[in-house]
Formats: C-alpha cells, structure tokens, sequence
C-alpha cells in the first residue's frame, strides 16, 4: 500500500529491467519525471535476460509527499527464469526457440504450428497392432514417426529446487497424443511414457539449466468431434507447502495439428500396384513395380497370344471385380517424415484383415473405419471412393484436389457410404469431398462411370464420363456405312452377341440408356460446377448400360473401369462389333486418348472366366507418389 500523504512516486531499476509506466492520455509525467498517484496508471517490468543468482535484479519504488519529500521506499526483488517448450513452429523440420504465438496453428505458406503423424505404421516385427497402440517404443526407426519437441529452461538452480516445472495435455486431447521423454546417458538411451490417455501432467525431475527432449506421436486421426488441434503445455508452479496445491506462475503452450490423410489422384505418378488373384478358398496379394507393369502394358499391344495369356494369368485379369475395391491408397506427411498409409473399407469381402496383416509395416501405415452395428453397403466398398487433381474452383484452390463419394441424391433415401467413413474424409478438410449420384448403379460405385487420366495442356488432366450417347453415335455411324450385322458380346458370361442393328432397334435398351444418360448428365453438371471444368475438359466415352430392376449395369466390359498408371491406360476390353477387323468401340477410344498422348492397352477381363478353373477373382489397386505440394500451405 501507499505511504499516507504521498502524491507522486517514480521507478528505477537495475539495468536488466525494463519498466513501462501505463497510462491514460491525460495523465503526464511531472517536471521531475515523478509520476501522479493516480488509479488508472500501472507500472509494469519486463526482464529479457536470464538471472544468473537469486534476487540479481531489483526495482526500487519512491514515494513522495506535497512538498516533494520521500516519505517511503519499496523494493520489488526479481529472479528472472526462461522455461519454454519449443516445437517446429516454421514447419521446416527444425526446431527453434523463442517463437512467437505458438498457441494458434495457421494454415498457408506463412502460417506457423508443428505438424504431427498419427503413428499408425508398424516398426517392430512381430507386433500385434500399429506402433501407435503401443505404450513403449521399441526401435529407434519408431521416434523417427514422431515429432520433436524440446523444452528448455535456464536460470539459479535454487529457483528449479524450490519450484516445480510440470508438462500437461487437456483432459480432451490425451487420448489423441501420446508424449515420450528421452532420459538416460547418451550411450544408453531411452524413452519412457509421460503422457497420453492414462496421463495428463507429468513433473520434472532434477530441472536446471539445459534442454530436456520429448518425442510427440499422435493417436488418432481427425474425426468427427476432433480438428486435429492438440495442445501440450510446460508450467512452472509454486508449491508453498508439502501439502498444499501448487500455483502456476507461468505456462508456455505449443498447438500441434495432425495430419491428415490424403488420398492421391490417377494424375499423380503410380509407385507400386498390388495386384490380388482370390479364389473361394484362397486370396493372394503382391506388390508389382510400375515399371514391370507399365513395361507389360506396352508389350501387350504387341505380344503373341501366349504371351498376352501368361500375362493375364499372372498379373491383370482385374477388371468389374470387388477385391480391388477394399482398399484405399494415401499418405501421411510432416516436415520430418512422410508415409503410405492404407485406408481399409469397412466392406470386407475377400481381403478382411489381409491389409492390417500383410500390408502393414515398417513406414506402411493403415487405417479403417467400422460403422456401429456393421450396417454396410456395396457403397461402402472404395470402388465408390475417388479423388479428382488438382482444381480451382470459382478461385478458390484446390492443391490436393477433392475427394468425389458415391450417394444417392440429396434430396433422396437409399443407400449410402456409412457415416463414419464420410465423416472421416470430410474431417481430413485438405481434400473438401464432393458427393455425386452413384446409387442409379447395381453397384452403386463411381468408378464405373468415371474416371480421371492426365493431359499436356489445360488443366494437365481430363475427366471421362461413360456415356450412352456417344456409343448411339457411334453404333449409327457404323449402321450407315453398311456395319450393321457386326457384333457386340454382351452379358456378364460373355456368351450372347447382338448386332448393331439390334441394338439400334432395342426400344426397351434406349429406354434404360436414356434413363442413365440423364443420371450422368445430372453428375456431369455438378462435377463442372464443384470441380470447375468446363465441356473442353471432359471426354465421353461410349459405353452401353441395362436396367436390372431399378438399377443400372453395363451391358459389355465398363471402358471407364480403368487402371491409370501414367500415361500407360489398361482398358477393359469391350468386344465391340468389329469393322475391318477392328473393334469400333476400341478405335474410338483410342481416337479420344491417344491425341493426349495415352497408350491404351485393351485387356480381356473375360478371359478369366473361359480358361480359369473355379471362382476366381482379381484386382489392383495403385500407390502413388505423394504430392509436391504441402498440405499445411493450403488454406481449406
């Protein structure tokens, strides 16, 4: 309190100190640099350099009377520490101290906060789960998943014995990270658990002056209820008596964002395709090089019969079948590290469990999400999941693209992808999902009416859209040159042929084709909205589709149904009717691609059924290269 009768005070201090006088705008300073005892001033200090002994640094407050006589003296003794937890603040795999806001997590080229992996690879052998479902860490290759961060603390040891310095999560986020301390001597050391789900503060022992590192691995991905945002935070607190609850003096908080998952178009490069052959009583999957794929598909346009069957026997009898659509390609990246992860459909049906057991492992990351009650369906199957390039919509960009899911329409009931695995890619935000109208199909997938192959000019891709239309063109251009007996194989079994000029006269067939024209069209428009292309960036490719029921199936080998491995295309074979001993439907595709400089290789995925015993199914499915754009640039 003030001395009675004082009216005026001033402040000094030693030379570490900085004080500021706070004040309103009428309040002035008097001749004397002395200061009016008003209410509404405050003197605050601020120190930047640390003490070396307790008590080095002083503030001396003089108070004085009307006449100008000190009436009193107060000194403010002061121990200045610096505790401070540090991360990759600039997301440049370095960490550094002393920044600045690092409580908020931006986004884009100039935004700050550390990135964090889920830890969902499996680094040591011989575990049953992911190395994040693991307490301890095991190999030193599992820190490399993880996040540095650093927490630094300087000044008197005195202080550090009498005070506590304690690391802590929010309740809400420790089931979401998991927080490792490195102790031990550097020739034997070690990490042990300090935080995570079972453990939201942790004291320091024995703190000085130095450094002390933690590795951070996050635990879950964002989801619905989750951003991705978790919290860590340092506070160095008071404890005045043994038993008495300690004070928080000060608190420095880091915010660290876990990253996404992020699926990858047909536009980015293929790196690995694994290609499964599953028969009723046995499925086998392995890894194939692009470079032996693509270098097949190649050959294939030249290869002798026996060749072309040793090749579908081994590799690429894939086409219209489910093994290829339980499974999902993407990564995960930081500064520090980047990885594949699979993303396993809930929709098991050949392949259950053969991702988490076989495909999961060192930097190979998985994932999956189970609806509650197991209620699935076929839309539920990652046939119905894709993912366009890069785009710019209405200027708003999309560096990663959009994720594109199979539903029925908005306004309508039916079957649906289960909400969980919608809600888990809506919550990823770096590729903002787009549902079209895939229900109108048997299968109800995307896949089978679209599809995406890269391009030199324009936006560097094209879009294909099966389309009824353009086969009716296509089928009349041929009747009018005199091709109209010639045939086209259609039905699943591959035994029924039909002349063009039956198919032409096929009132009940155009019914059905128009019926899913318009169903196209309606996707046609909202993929041109949401997607911002224009008709110069789409390519229709004829293909013929026949009610069942309600819905839609095709009626020959689906073209759109492609494997995209570069500028390779592996292209369901059609069968079309042949003119001058050429498929017409072959040649119309190949007139459409090929200008963008695409190889399309017609593969006969009814092959299988003539020369391969028992019910054999196969199917690929493609890793890709990462992008080279960073997500955390991105502005979602």
């Amino acid at each position: 309190s003030t001395p009675k009768g004082a009216t005026s005070f001033d402040v000094h201090a030693t030379s570490a100190v900085t004080v500021h006088i706070i004040h309103s705008p009428m309040t002035k300073p008097m001749i004397n640099s002395r200061w009016p005892l008003d209410p509404d001033i405050e003197v605050v200090v601020t120190i930047d350099v640390t003490s070396r002994t307790v008590n080095d640094n002083k503030v001396k407050i003089s108070y004085y009377g009307q006449e100008g006589d000190e009436l009193s003296v107060a000194w403010l003794y002061l121990t200045c520490v610096d505790v401070s937890l540090d991360v990759d603040l600039s997301r440049n795999g370095r960490v550094k101290s002393k920044g600045k806001d690092k409580a908020n997590w931006t986004w884009g080229p100039d935004g700050q906060g550390a990135v964090l992996l889920v830890n969902c690879d499996r680094d040591s052998p011989g575990m049953r789960g992911t190395d994040g479902s693991q307490v301890d860490i095991r190999t030193a290759a599992d820190l490399q998943d993880m996040s540095i961060m650093l927490l630094r603390t300087q000044g008197p040891s005195a202080i550090f014995a009498e005070y506590q310095v304690v690391l802590h999560v929010p309740e809400s986020d420790a089931d979401k990270v998991r927080v490792f301390h490195s102790v031990g001597s550097d020739s034997h050391p070690r990490c042990k658990p300090v935080l995570g789900p079972d453990k939201l503060s942790y004291v320091l022992d024995h703190v000085g002056s130095g450094e002390n590192t933690f590795y951070v691995e996050g635990l879950a991905f964002p989801d619905v209820g989750f951003s991705g945002l978790v919290s860590v935070s340092a506070s160095l607190l008071e404890v005045p008596h043994k038993n008495s609850p300690a004070t928080p003096i000060f608190t420095d908080t880091v915010v660290f964002r876990v990253a996404p998952w992020i699926m990858t178009p047909n536009t980015q490069q293929p790196m690995e395709v694994f290609v499964c052959r599953a028969t009723a009583g046995l499925c086998q999957v392995c890894p194939v090089s692009c470079s032996t794929l693509t270098a097949c598909l190649a050959e294939m346009a030249i290869a002798l019969p026996g060749a072309f069957f040793l090749f579908l026997l081994f590799l690429l009898l894939f086409f219209i079948f489910p093994q290829q659509d339980e499974l999902e390609f993407g990564y995960v990246e930081a500064p520090h590290k980047t990885f594949p992860v699979v993303f396993d459909s809930p929709r098991n049906r050949g392949l259950k469990d053969f991702a988490f057991k076989k495909i999961l492992g060192p930097d190979f990351g998985y994932v999956t999400r189970e609806p509650p009650g197991r209620n699935i369906s076929s839309l539920d199957s990652f046939g119905n999941l894709d993912v366009s390039p890069p785009v710019t919509v209405r200027g708003k960009e999309y560096p990663l693209g959009r994720i594109l899911i199979g539903s029925p329409l908005p306004w309508a009931s039916g079957r649906r992808m289960s909400k969980a695995v919608r809600d888990f890619l809506y919550a990823q935000k770096v590729q903002a999902p787009v549902e079209v109208y895939s229900e109108w199909l048997s299968v109800g997938h995307v896949d089978e009416f679209l599809t995406f192959v890269p391009a030199y000019d324009r936006k560097g891709f094209r879009l294909l859209l099966a389309s009824p239309n353009a086969c009716y063109k296509l089928f009349k251009e041929k009747q009018l040159q005199g091709h109209g007996e010639a045939t086209q194989l259609v039905g699943l079994k591959g035994t029924e042929r039909r002349s063009i000029d039956e198919i032409l006269t096929d009132e009940s067939l155009k019914n059905d084709n128009k019926h899913v024209q318009r169903c196209i069209d309606w996707n046609r428009d909202l993929l041109k909205q949401e997607l911002g292309l224009s008709e110069q960036d789409i390519i229709d490719i004829p293909q013929l589709f026949i009610l069942k029921g309600c819905r839609a199936e095709a009626l020959f080998p689906d073209m759109v149904n492609m494997l995209v491995l570069g500028r390779h295309l592996g292209v369901p074979k059609p069968f079309g009717p042949l003119v001058g001993g050429q498929c017409c439907l072959e040649e119309r595709v190949r007139a459409l691609l090929e200008p963008l400089g695409l190889t399309c290789t017609f593969i006969d995925d009814y092959f299988s059924y003539h020369v391969l015993s028992g019910d054999v199914h196969c199917g690929t499915n493609v890793r890709r290269k990462p992008f080279a754009f960073k997500w955390w640039h991105m502005v979602p």
